[in-house]
């Protein structure tokens, strides 16, 4: 008897050998016949849900591209909603295989996850009311210690501008950007921080009430997340990227989704190898 059960726990270890292996195969990003996808539902122009409930944005268009490079139709791409607050999370947890969500670069990011990119490069501006002279640009922020300035929980872009510009300014937070457009909109806010390609969306869809200040102050490079670890993976999303740049794709998605608000489209980024 004590032969037996002997011989099966070692079957046991090695059925659990075997699928801890496989496991291991499929968790790559460069293996799987289905991806999940992170990416944001409400910035204009970037990622955003519209109400038949298609998905449309540079960053939509640039996770279909990958996707398609790596071998998995768009019909098993599923999207999930992924705000700045949550994104490395989902990328921990396995809940998303990539995040594409107006990502930012950052060291400390890096310590938690990897990046592929930069794919677009980005800079911090100001959102504010079309008829609000006083802002013209972040240390204007510091002249009415009434002003206040709106961000999105999870990002760094107001705590910027309160070290760097305007240590005075009120701070506000929301989940959403769409929820800063709408302080604005409505006077709970006097300005909304954020990169200017995302602000020019919003601006372009309400052009009689917001404008974008036109005079960033910080370099945004924006990566698409990737677990960590994943080396194949991030390979062959690096690859996938280089040829949407060097094919010319790369312009065409860009100016595709954000020509027409007037945004100055920057040239192709150098991907860091």
């Amino acid at each position: 008897m004590q032969g037996f059960l002997s011989r099966l726990v070692a079957a046991c270890s090695a059925l659990v050998l075997v699928a801890a292996c496989s496991s291991g195969d499929t968790t790559s990003v460069a293996g799987k016949r289905s991806l999940t996808i992170g990416v944001s539902f409400d910035q204009p122009g970037l990622g955003l849900r519209r109400l038949d409930g298609a998905l449309r944005g540079i960053d939509i268009d640039i996770a279909r591209y990958i996707a398609n490079d790596l071998g998995v139709a768009e019909q098993n791409i599923s999207w999930q909603e992924a705000q700045p607050a949550n994104r490395e999370k989902l990328l921990t947890s396995g809940q998303v295989d990539l995040v594409l969500s107006t990502y930012s670069i950052t060291d400390k990011r890096k310590e938690v996850i990897d990046f592929v990119g930069p794919y677009f490069l980005a800079g911090q501006d100001l959102l504010v009311r079309l008829d609000d002279g006083r802002i013209t640009g972040p240390e204007s922020l510091d002249n009415d210690p009434n002003l206040r300035l709106c961000s999105v929980q999870g990002t760094t872009s107001a705590e910027y501008v309160k070290t760097q510009f305007a240590k005075n300014v009120k701070l506000v937070e929301y989940p959403k950007f769409s929820d800063c457009v709408t302080a604005v909109l409505a006077d709970n806010a006097d300005a909304m921080t954020s990169d200017d390609v995302i602000l020019a969306g919003y601006a372009a869809q309400n052009p009689e009430l917001l404008r974008v200040v036109g005079k960033p102050f910080s370099k945004e490079e924006y990566g698409i997340g990737i677990r960590k670890g994943d080396a194949d993976g991030k390979k062959k999303v690096t690859e996938a990227v280089r040829k949407l740049i060097d094919s010319g794709e790369w312009k065409k998605v860009i100016d595709r989704n954000v020509g027409p608000s007037g945004y100055v489209i920057p040239d192709p980024p150098t991907l860091a190898s």
